[in-house]
C-alpha cells in the first residue's frame, strides 16, 4: 500500500515536472498580454495605468521594461528548474506588478466613465490591490535564492512570514468588497480606496496595512543578514551566486540612496536610469539560478568599483587644479581648463592601474594573486640558469595562478 502511494505522488511529480514548461510559458504569455493591455489601458485612463502616476512615457517604459525583466527570467528559470520555487515566484511577482497596474485603470475607467456597467469591473475593483503583493514576493525571492531551500532553524520565520501575507491579502480582499458601496472604489493615482492612505482607511484595515508592509521591510533586512551569513559560510560555485545577487542588491541600494539624496538629480536620473537600474536584481538573480558564466563577476565587480573611484578621484582632480589655477594662479578659464585637462589626462593610466590594483586585491583576489605569482616568477627568473629548474618553476607558477586541470612543458631538442 505505501508502495502504492509513493509511486502515485512519484508519478504526480513527474506529470507535474513536464507541464511546468508549458505552464510557465503560459504565465509568461499572460504576463506580456498584461504588459500590452497596461498600454492600451494608458489611452483610456491616463495616468491610472502607470506604474509611478506620472504618465511620462519614458517613465513607463522604464518601469515596463523592469516589470518584463522578471517575466522573462521567471519563464526561463522555471522552464530549466521547475522544481525550485525561484522562477515561480519571480513570475508571481512580475504577474501581481502587471495585473496591479491594469486593474485600477480598468476599475477607474468603468466607475469613473461608464458608471460600473462595463463586465467583470468587480474583478478589477479587487484586483486593483495586486500591485502590494509583488513587494510581498520580493523579499521571498532575496530569502529563499538561489534553491528555494532554508535551514531548519529559519523555516518558522518563513511560515510567520506566509501567514502574514496570507492575512494581507484577505484584508485587502475584503477591503475591495466594502468597496463596492462606493461610486468610485478606485481613485484617480489608481489606488483602492483605504489601500493607498491607510491613515483615512477603515479602522479595520489599517493594521492589516502596517503588519503586511512592516513585516515585507522587516523580511527584506532579515533576508539580506541571513545572505550575508551564507557568503561567510560558502565556498566555490555557491559563493559566486551570492555574489551575483549581492551585485543586483547593491545596485538598486546605490541608485534607490542616491534618488532620495540627491534632491536636485536631473528628472532623467529618476525617470529612466532609476527604474533600469532596478533591472539589475532579477537579471542578477537569473545568472546566480543558472549558473552562467558566474566566474565573471569578480572581474566585474571590481571593474565597476574601479572606474567610479577614478571617475571620482579625476572629477575631484579636474576641478581642484581649475580652481588653483583660475582662483589663485590668475589664469585666464581657458587656459586653466585646458592645463586641468592635460594633467587629468596624463594621471588618467597611472592612476587606473594603482587604483585597479588595490581594488582586486580585495574584491579579485584571484586574479591579484595570479598578477603576483607571475610577478615573482619573472623576478625569479631572471636569476635562473638550469634548465630543468626553470622548467618546474614555470609549471608551479602556471598551477598556482590559472589552476588548470593539466600542465605540461615541452622543450625543443637541439638539433645537429
Amino acid at each position: 500500500m505505501d508502495g502504492r502511494v509513493i509511486g502515485r505522488v512519484g508519478q504526480a511529480g513527474r506529470r507535474l515536472t513536464s507541464a511546468a514548461p508549458a505552464i510557465a510559458g503560459a504565465l509568461g504569455v499572460l504576463s506580456l498580454l498584461s504588459a500590452g493591455g497596461l498600454v492600451a489601458l494608458e489611452f483610456v485612463a491616463p495616468g491610472v495605468s502607470s506604474p509611478t502616476g506620472t504618465g511620462s512615457v519614458v517613465t513607463d517604459v522604464a518601469w515596463l521594461v523592469f516589470g518584463l525583466a522578471f517575466t522573462v527570467v521567471g519563464v526561463v528559470v522555471a522552464r530549466r528548474e521547475p522544481r525550485n520555487p525561484m522562477g515561480w515566484l519571480l513570475l508571481g511577482a512580475a504577474l501581481s506588478i502587471q495585473i496591479g497596474s491594469d486593474a485600477p485603470a480598468y476599475a477607474y475607467a468603468d466607475y469613473h466613465s461608464h458608471h460600473g456597467s462595463l463586465p467583470l469591473g468587480h474583478v478589477a475593483v479587487v484586483l486593483s490591490a495586486a500591485w502590494s503583493y509583488g513587494f510581498l514576493i520580493v523579499p521571498l525571492i532575496i530569502f529563499l535564492f538561489p534553491d528555494g531551500r532554508l535551514r531548519s532553524r529559519w523555516r518558522w520565520l518563513l511560515r510567520i512570514y506566509l501567514v502574514v501575507c496570507a492575512g494581507f491579502i484577505a484584508g485587502t480582499v475584503g477591503l475591495a468588497v466594502t468597496d463596492f458601496s462606493l461610486r468610485l472604489p478606485v481613485d484617480a493615482s489608481g489606488n483602492l480606496v483605504g489601500l493607498g492612505s491607510p491613515s483615512t482607511a477603515r479602522g479595520w484595515f489599517g493594521p492589516v496595512f502596517f503588519a503586511g508592509f512592516g513585516s515585507c521591510f522587516l523580511l527584506s533586512v532579515v533576508a539580506v543578514l541571513y545572505q550575508a551569513l551564507c557568503y561567510r559560510r560558502a565556498s566555490g560555485e555557491r559563493r559566486q551566486q551570492l555574489k551575483w545577487l549581492g551585485a543586483g542588491g547593491a545596485t538598486c541600494v546605490v541608485f534607490f540612496l542616491t534618488t532620495v539624496l540627491w534632491s536636485n538629480a536631473p528628472a532623467i536620473f529618476g525617470d529612466l536610469f532609476f527604474p533600469l537600474a532596478l533591472t539589475a536584481l532579477p537579471l542578477t538573480i537569473g545568472v546566480g539560478i543558472l549558473r552562467y558564466r558566474l566566474y565573471e563577476i569578480d572581474r566585474l565587480i571590481s571593474r565597476t568599483i574601479t572606474y567610479a573611484v577614478l571617475t571620482a578621484l579625476l572629477a575631484g582632480t579636474f576641478i581642484g587644479l581649475i580652481a588653483l589655477s583660475t582662483n589663485t594662479l590668475d589664469l585666464s578659464g581657458r587656459v586653466g581648463v585646458a592645463a586641468s585637462t592635460l594633467a587629468a589626462a596624463a594621471l588618467f593610466n597611472p592612476l587606473r592601474v594603482r587604483v585597479q590594483r588595490l581594488v582586486d586585491r580585495r574584491f579579485n583576489r584571484a586574479r591579484y594573486d595570479a598578477e603576483a605569482t607571475v610577478a615573482a616568477f619573472v623576478a625569479q627568473l631572471r636569476d635562473a640558469v638550469e634548465i630543468d629548474a626553470i622548467r618546474a618553476d614555470l609549471l608551479d607558477a602556471v598551477n598556482r595562478a590559472v589552476q588548470p586541470t593539466h600542465a605540461s612543458v615541452w622543450i625543443k631538442p637541439r638539433t645537429g
